[in-house]
């Protein structure tokens, strides 16, 4: 069978989130954060380099460990680093730019950018310094976060920023409150923040000189604080900038304030002027096709990526969350279309991804390549780890699996080619006390997180609680189904069920949808003719 790839694109217990993908030479290169496969916080392992040919987006591979936190002169006081992106200078050299943060992201507002430089793109890369002002001292203006770098023809961009409401509230600054957060969130003084003329907080812009260092042109706002009235109302801009320019156009991409959804905005100037045109992605499918965020396909929570030009195509990098926590994620990728005005369409979630077209109707596939995982009311996680029981991507030992998959849930897979498929079997088992996955570190909900509630169910159709457990097959989210697979007899190590279904020709999703008492684990399922 010819070679494929789906989603998470990266082995599967590989956790590059927050991508940042550049093209060098005939190479494209992901350069992102490091998480620990069921950590406990973000970034918690150094930086790591994966590559792949421009003409063949399935052959992914490991480049090494480019950059480790104990490099950096804030190390141990801030132990891990956050969202990297890289740029090459006009020496030639690769410029790696990060920031340093603690425990949940404590302290990574109130730190400067970091640069490391090396000779290639995949490193190794040593400690340069900091990004700096013109008197030498580091920049600390506005909050120095997510740094993103673009070589414009010779002139090297930065972006940087975050933001919060506060200063939106009709009661600011009267409420002492509001000050007192961003004072402590940003270390910085009563003083500071109120003299700013738009905001401490937003998307930032600066131009660097060519020692990749030193401030050249200084920092303003690249999109507006204060968005009421603006294109900007409905997404603001949270975190995650990443500036691109196509066909002359220029591309700010970020993650919005609902967080679980990259955005972007278009401009004629690099600097200012930016429109805002739409969502590329949400890990929950909110907003594709007019989805709700009560209907949302999977557990939500931090998002951050960008798009990047592969040969004549574009690609959307961002990542999804795996282990009930936000400190596990995985790298994805979608194909983006771009119209002729220059603007991007919502594109979903799929388990194909960078395939290139549908995955084979026949072979066996890991059950964790699922592009949507629902009961019908997963949580947004923003910052945390949760105990609450719920269907999730998890591993025990060298086993990645789905687990507490219980009545109803859903799970999706987009996309096959069914033409000659015949039959469906699969490795499940039960969730019980003796293979059941807990988390042993320290949970946390943020507050910002959203509480398990009744907010409306994904599985429309959810069928009949069955006495004997069993998976519904169905070619849509809502049914109808084309045949089930019983699992009468499941135990709790892995066993095989299968059945003989009536596929359909052509190009089709496939969705289970779990009926029983118990709730089980699947491991993988295979696809023959």
């Amino acid at each position: 069978m010819e070679k494929q790839i789906y989603n998470p694109f990266l082995p599967l217990d590989e956790y590059i989130p927050d991508g940042e993908p550049h093209v060098f030479g005939d190479r494209v290169y992901l350069f992102g954060s490091h998480d620990m496969e069921g950590g406990h916080t973000f970034c918690m392992l150094d930086y790591a380099v994966y590559s792949a040919p421009v003409t063949d987006l399935k052959d992914w591979r490991f480049e090494g460990i480019s950059y480790q936190a104990s490099q950096d002169p804030r190390y141990p006081e801030r132990p891990y680093m956050f969202a990297p992106d890289v740029v090459q200078g006009n020496d030639g050299r690769f410029y790696l730019y990060y920031c340093m943060a603690g425990e949940y992201g404590i302290g990574g507002y109130t730190e400067p950018i970091s640069v490391a430089v090396s000779d290639t793109p995949a490193g190794p890369y040593e400690y340069l310094g900091h990004v700096r002002q013109s008197d030498g001292t580091p920049l600390r203006r506005y909050v120095c976060f997510d740094p993103c770098v673009m070589n414009d023809e010779g002139t090297i961009r930065m972006c940087y920023g975050t933001r919060y409401d506060f200063e939106e509230q009709k009661d600011f600054p009267d409420n002492p409150k509001y000050l007192q957060d961003e004072m402590e969130m940003f270390g910085k003084s009563k003083e500071e923040i109120l003299s700013y003329e738009d905001s401490v907080m937003g998307a930032i812009t600066l131009t660097l000189a060519d020692d990749m260092l030193t401030v050249k042109e200084p920092p303003r706002h690249i999109l507006p604080y204060k968005v009421g009235g603006t294109s900007f109302e409905e997404h603001p801009f949270f975190e995650a900038s990443s500036l691109r320019k196509f066909e002359g156009t220029y591309y700010f991409i970020y993650s919005s304030w609902q967080n679980h959804e990259l955005c972007y905005a278009t401009s004629p100037y690099p600097d200012h002027g930016f429109t805002f045109r739409g969502t590329l992605i949400s890990n929950g499918d909110v907003g594709y096709q007019g989805r709700s965020y009560e209907d949302k396909l999977n557990m939500t929570g931090t998002t951050h990526g960008s798009i990047e030009k592969i040969g004549e195509d574009y690609y959307v990098f961002y990542h999804r969350l795996t282990h009930k926590s936000d400190y596990s994620r995985q790298a994805c990728a979608e194909k983006l279309i771009r119209n002729s005005d220059g603007t991007f369409d919502q594109v979903p979630m799929t388990s194909c991804g960078l395939n290139g077209g549908p995955l084979a109707g026949r072979g066996t596939y890991p059950a964790v390549i699922c592009c949507n995982l629902t009961n019908g009311n997963m949580p947004h996680g923003c910052n945390s780890v949760f105990t609450e029981a719920f269907p999730n991507v998890t591993h025990l030992g060298e086993q990645r699996f789905v687990a507490e998959i219980e009545e109803g849930t859903l799970l999706g897979y987009k996309y096959f080619d069914l033409s000659h498929t015949r039959g469906l079997s699969l490795r499940a088992r039960m969730d019980t006390g003796d293979n059941h996955v807990s988390f042993t570190g320290p949970a946390r909900t943020d507050q910002r997180s959203a509480q398990f509630s009744a907010t409306g169910h994904t599985i429309k159709e959810p069928g009949i609680p069955s006495e004997e457990p069993k998976l519904e097959i169905r070619l849509t989210e809502e049914g109808p189904s084309i045949g089930e697979i019983d699992l009468k007899g499941i135990k709790e190590d892995w066993q095989d069920f299968s059945a003989l279904l009536p596929f359909p020709e052509g190009i089709f999703p496939l969705y289970f949808v779990y009926h029983g008492k118990e709730p089980i684990q699947l491991l993988s399922f295979t696809l023959t003719e």
